[in-house]
């Protein structure tokens, strides 16, 4: 008898969780596709709410939520926490970040919601945060860094404004159970920053991946077009030589000029963010036309 009323209780809310699943995927294409301001954010106000009540479903983190393609959920490799993270564009072209770290706890909820605070950080790549002044970010990309005190470096897609785009390696870590963003890990360019930001040309796109056979991140090199432009980012593209951050003795190091002849292109489906805009105008192109 136990055994059927465990099996009923199991349908029931995998039941639960498909349908906040398709009421999210719904939304989802609406914060990415609609044209009007206010119905993306009503549409991402919505969305939130039913997150949160799929969520607090007991042993929500083991349901993958896989066809809500406007959010990217990444579990850390140890499967201790995993992030779901995303973006609504603004009126102006920029971007709002939303997300939440999930913490896998075996049945009830337990989760650090995610709040953007990067127009007010002054300078973010010197900055330790909260998950209340979130540098925010669409993730695409996790690995653990195992020592002493043991963090994950993100890879995110930052979108910034209709000129220009962003990039991050950010770290995740956990102290007394909360997370906390930046740490100062990177080394390189005379200093030690607690993250590290590109800014690019909208129109281009940057390689940002992580190869794990060689332990390092390996990215385009950034430069001007020309010398009037040195100090504007926004009109920055990749110039066909990379660099990277090497890990050694958990920190990572700065290495200019990489060959990338001797890097391993098993993890190429990772060097590029997806914007989920243009992915959704590929699909559309793609679709048999209706008469």
């Amino acid at each position: 008898m136990q055994t059927f009323a465990q099996y009923h209780d199991e349908g029931t809310r995998l039941k639960k969780l498909n349908e906040y699943q398709d009421s999210l995927t719904h939304l989802g294409k609406k914060i990415v596709n609609d044209e009007n301001d206010m119905e993306r954010k009503n549409a991402n106000y919505q969305f939130i709410k039913i997150l949160v009540q799929a969520l607090k479903i007991n042993n929500s983190f083991l349901f993958p939520f896989d066809s809500v393609k406007s959010v990217s959920i990444i579990n850390s490799p140890d499967n201790r926490f995993r992030i779901l993270s995303w973006h609504v564009m603004n009126l102006d072209g920029s971007y709002r970040f939303y997300g939440t770290v999930q913490i896998n706890t075996g049945g009830p909820l337990k989760m650090f919601p995610l709040e953007d605070y990067s127009p007010l950080l002054k300078n973010p790549e010197d900055s330790v945060t909260d998950s209340h002044k979130w540098y925010g970010a669409q993730y695409y990309k996790i690995m653990p860094v195992y020592g002493p005190k043991p963090y994950y470096v993100l890879l995110g897609w930052k979108g910034n404004t209709v000129k220009s785009t962003k990039k991050v390696i950010d770290v995740i870590s956990f102290n007394n159970g909360v997370p906390q963003f930046g740490m100062p890990v990177f080394n390189g360019n005379s200093k030690t920053r607690n993250r590290v930001i590109f800014e690019y040309a909208r129109q281009v796109s940057m390689l940002l991946r992580f190869v794990p056979e060689q332990n390092i991140i390996v990215f385009d090199h950034l430069s001007a077009p020309d010398g009037r432009s040195k100090d504007k980012p926004e009109t920055f593209g990749p110039d066909l030589s990379y660099d990277g951050y090497k890990l050694k003795d958990g920190r990572w190091t700065y290495v200019e000029n990489i060959d990338m002849r001797n890097i391993t292109d098993g993890t190429s489906t990772d060097n590029q963010y997806i914007d989920p805009k243009k992915q959704a105008a590929k699909d559309r192109a793609l679709l048999p036309v209706r008469h």
